[in-house]
This record gives structure tokens, C-alpha cells and sequence, in this order.
């Protein structure tokens, strides 16, 4: 379906890497902290952390808490093709440090994003890129324009006017 020119645009597009860690609760358990999300900037391992029930305004006695953790892109690089036992345990002890009232959860997750962020989009495109026309097949996101919400926004209204100029 590609051609050589698409190919190669796709290909020039380029991703950070992280972990993120789900810490979950039993119904109850408090997570005594004053914030809801809290953005890291002196730790070489953890960037974020959300009590994700508090961030979302959802707090419930029937549910347990949830507290979401993302790594820096440094740690995700380094880190990419580590064990991911061992570094679920690297990000829990630097959580330890960071937040050391947290108890313990009554499970873990530890996800591994190889494309979490784009560093660089696909160029010469203008949100989207059109791969075939008959029949239409349009591929867009944040990897054609930037990573955050206004670039995911601003590829969305993209697709859905080379949709709409196709009907």
C-alpha cells in the first residue's frame, strides 16, 4: 500500500520510551498525600505520579485507589530492554524515596511504552497522510504533528476533513 516516499516519511518519525507502574489498592486503603498528581523533576527515574482516582475525581469507598507512575525518557531508554521484574523493582525504590507513606498495593503493573512520546513527526505532512484513496485509507495521530492533547486534537479535526472530502 505504501509507496517509497511514505515509507520513508513514516520512518523518519521518532518515539521516546518509558515505563509506566499501576500501583493498585484494596477499597479502603488511604494514600495519605496532599496532591492528586505530582510532576518530578530532580529524580533520574520518576517523572509523574497520579493517584489516579483523586486526579479523575472519582474517589469511591467500593474502590480501591490506583497510583500511576511514569519514568523519565532517559530511564525508558536505558531501560528498554531490561528486565521488566527488575525494573518494576528500580521504579518502586525510587518511588520509595519519593513518596515513602505509600502502602503497599495489593497488585502491580508494570507496562513498558517502546513509542510512549514522538520527538519527531512525520514531516512534509499536514496532520494526516493519505496511504491509498480507493478504498480511502488515511493514518493520523500525534506522531504527525506533536505529542500532547492539542496534537492529537489538531490531527483528529485533520482526518475527519480529508474524510469528509472524500465522501
Amino acid at each position: 500500500v505504501l509507496n517509497k516516499s511514505q515509507k520513508q516519511q513514516l520512518e523518519s518519525a521518532s518515539y521516546s520510551s518509558r515505563y509506566a507502574l499501576g500501583l493498585f489498592y484494596e477499597a479502603g486503603t488511604r494514600i495519605d498525600v496532599p496532591w492528586a498528581a505530582q510532576y518530578i523533576t530532580d529524580n533520574p527515574c520518576v517523572r509523574f505520579i497520579s493517584i489516579d482516582n483523586k486526579k479523575r475525581n472519582i474517589e469511591s469507598p467500593e474502590i480501591g485507589p490506583s497510583v500511576v507512575i511514569h519514568t523519565t525518557v532517559t530511564f525508558g531508554s536505558e531501560h528498554l530492554d531490561s528486565d521488566p521484574t527488575e525494573v518494576q523493582q528500580l521504579i518502586l525504590s525510587h518511588l520509595e524515596r519519593i513518596v515513602p507513606s505509600l502502602p503497599k498495593p495489593a497488585s502491580i503493573k508494570c507496562q513498558k511504552w517502546r513509542y510512549s512520546q514522538v520527538t519527531k513527526a512525520v514531516p512534509n505532512c499536514l496532520a494526516h497522510m493519505i496511504l491509498h484513496t480507493e478504498p480511502l485509507l488515511i493514518c493520523g495521530g500525534d506522531g504527525f504533528t506533536r505529542s500532547n492533547f492539542d496534537g492529537c486534537i489538531d490531527s483528529a479535526v485533520s482526518l475527519a476533513e480529508a474524510v469528509k472530502s472524500h465522501l
